[in-house]
């Protein structure tokens, strides 16, 4: 199963989850209809709403009664619904937060949060998307994980202390890569939008606790008692099963997020190991904030030490996961010995990583280049999106290794990580560079222009295929400017792009990268839902894309727009032409981009299918059109992981 359709799975469960929470909220209005029914008859309150006969028996069909209990039991759940979904609306930071998480500064210095990072980090370049920011739990002892977020663009990773202090690099490897499965398969949304049903439902419970703890006085002081403690059961029972609900959707994804980490760091003994210690940790996997359960869906494993029934469980037991992956593992979990750990992190700390001894990691392009008529090739690149092998985990490691440390040190560092941008956009021309470095001086200050200017010659000599994950590094740095920081960065980001009077196709696609991982940040910026299920109303946005990238190829741009064009099947091929130059400039591209980022995953497959062959339609793929085509799958938010291959010796 591919990225579009994981997405694809993702929006359907998302169906199913709506189907059970109506019926759960059906069968939650019934109840509470009969409760005020019961309760107004029992206690003799408002008697004409109900035909009751000289026998004294209950009529138990009241519409006037029915539609109060549903109109305030909907508005009650919806609400609750609405106020957490609202609240969390800020991306995987706010709920990071709200569970007690403490943000990792991208510039630390402390061993084992910049082993975390460096984990992160890496795991990020791998999969083509921006590094995400790492919160730890600092009072969670057990030996946990999770990651939030609506998209790949305001995603977080949050691990206990006891994750971060407890495991080591592999282990850690095992575990992220565990996280960044449901990043990268559309789980998070759900997850989230999971939290504020569950919440809703819990309102009713809610309310049912305040009633009993009212005061009265006089003949009816017994009945908001009564009342209440009827919600608080309904509630609870409501609750029960939304917490079924919340189990049910989440065990058979822990299953497929721990293939898909031994898939991505082929090391099932790293996670084998982590699931062990988490079995014989004294702490195990429990979490004490109050706020866990509603989120324990979320987590890397179960953080409830006594879930009430195995059903109840929003994980698997420990040891199917185990088998499920390390068919060596005989059975019984190691006692954890935290003094003896942490001396034994310690002493590898000081001690230098040896990496890449199995041979050279080089770009794929260079392989296109003489292959890429292949169909497998362009299938290859295709079926790359969203995924991430071991292949290009260890070309993470040795590019985040290989670059210069000042600009390493840039990328950590969130006014510094302006700088990097900047230098990234710079003229290659003297004299057109010191005017640019003159009114970046005007626009962000003379600390930062000197810093542009000093990274600019390292940047200048780093290849083609760093640019992307440079950006990536820096953008985890970026989202810790302050608003005023990032409007400056913002506008000075585009006028900068628009300085030298001509506006490259990757200096443009990568503008939107920024904003696309930054916008939704610092303001409330509108998140992207899909809108198109035909391509049919998105044909003259996909020959705007095509044709701007048929054309950036001078020796025959209708050979390559034609290369491309069949492979969205489009209903009306009328529409589908190739566009002249000046129609497909940066303000249509943009718009065209805006558009398409609303269309089904589907729509996006094809789409980027035909890219795939605009852009090979010369028998070649180098190394700029390599990275034009994962910048312009990024603004899709398809991230396409870079093209890599081994050279042997």
């Amino acid at each position: 199963m591919d990225f579009f359709q994981q997405q694809d799975k993702a929006r359907k469960k998302t169906k199913w989850l709506v189907l059970y929470f109506s019926i759960a909220v059906t069968f939650i209005i019934i109840a509470i209809y009969l409760v005020v029914l019961f309760t107004s008859f029992y206690f003799g309150i408002q008697r004409h709403h109900f035909y009751v006969e000289n026998s004294q028996s209950i009529s138990w069909w009241d519409a006037k009664i029915f539609l109060g209990a549903a109109i305030g039991t909907l508005a009650v759940i919806f609400g609750g619904c609405a106020y957490k979904i609202h609240e969390l609306a800020e991306g995987g930071s706010a709920l990071a937060e709200s569970l007690g998480g403490r943000l990792i500064a991208s510039n630390t210095t402390d061993l084992d949060e910049r082993k975390l990072l460096n984990v992160v980090e890496e795991m990020a370049i791998a999969s083509g998307i921006a590094v995400p920011q790492v919160y730890v739990m600092d009072n969670e002892n057990g030996i946990n994980a999770f990651a939030a977020g609506h998209s790949t663009s305001d995603a977080v990773v949050t691990v206990t202390h006891g994750t971060m202090k407890l495991l080591s690099r592999d282990e850690l490897q095992g575990v992220i890569g565990h996280e960044f499965s449901h990043i990268l398969n559309g789980d998070m949304r759900l997850n989230i939008r999971l939290i504020g049903i569950l919440f809703g439902i819990l309102c009713i419970a809610t309310i049912g606790r305040i009633l009993l703890r009212a005061r009265g006085s006089g003949k009816g002081s017994a009945y908001p008692i009564f009342f209440g403690g009827l919600l608080l059961i309904i509630g609870s029972i409501g609750v029960f099963f939304g917490r079924l609900i919340q189990a049910a959707v989440s065990r058979q994804r822990e299953f497929l997020a721990d293939a898909s980490s031994v898939q991505f760091t082929r090391n099932p003994l790293g996670l084998s190991s982590a699931l062990q210690k988490i079995g014989g940790y004294g702490y195990s996997s429990w979490l004490m904030s109050e706020q866990a359960p509603d989120a324990g869906h979320l987590f890397f494993g179960n953080g409830n030490p006594r879930p009430l029934f195995n059903m109840m469980s929003t994980h698997p037991p420990l040891e199917d996961r185990i088998h499920a992956i390390d068919q060596t593992w005989n059975g019984k979990f190691p006692r954890v010995d935290t003094k003896e750990i942490q001396a034994e992190a310690a002493k590898h700390a000081k001690e230098p990583r040896a990496i890449f001894a199995d041979g050279k990691m080089i770009i794929l392009g260079g392989m296109m280049a003489q292959q890429s008529q292949s169909p497998a090739v362009k299938k290859y690149v295709l079926s790359s999106v969203g995924t991430a092998t071991p292949l290009h985990l260890k070309y993470a490691e040795q590019l985040r290794e290989s670059l210069p440390d000042n600009i390493k040190a840039a990328a950590r560092e969130p006014l510094d990580a302006t700088a990097l941008v900047y230098a990234m956009l710079l003229s290659c021309d003297d004299n057109q560079r010191t005017q640019q470095l003159a009114e970046l001086e005007k626009r962000a200050g003379i600390t930062i222009r000197e810093k542009t200017d000093t990274l600019f010659p390292d940047v200048s000599k780093i290849a083609a295929h760093a640019h992307l994950p440079m950006v990536n590094l820096a953008l985890g740095a970026l989202k810790q400017l302050t608003c005023e920081q990032y409007d400056n960065f913002s506008q000075t980001l585009d006028w900068l792009v628009n300085s030298d009077g001509k506006i490259e196709l990757f200096e443009f696609v990568l503008q939107k990268i920024v904003q696309r991982n930054l916008d939704s940040q610092f303001h409330s910026a509108r998140k992207p839902v899909v809108q198109y299920y035909s391509i049919k109303p998105l044909v003259p946005d996909c020959a705007v894309l095509l044709s701007a990238l048929a054309c950036s190829d001078t020796k025959d741009s209708q050979a390559a727009f034609d290369a491309g064009a069949p492979y969205l099947r489009s209903p009306d091929d009328s529409e589908l032409q190739l566009q002249p130059l000046g129609q497909c400039g940066v303000d249509k591209i943009d718009e065209a981009l805006n558009r398409l980022t609303q269309a089904a995953p589907q729509i996006k497959k094809n789409l980027l299918d035909a890219c795939v062959h605009v852009i090979g339609a010369d028998g070649s793929i180098v190394e700029m059109q390599a990275e034009l085509l994962r910048a312009i799958s990024d603004t899709l938010d398809c991230p396409m992981p870079p093209f890599v291959e081994t050279n042997q010796p």
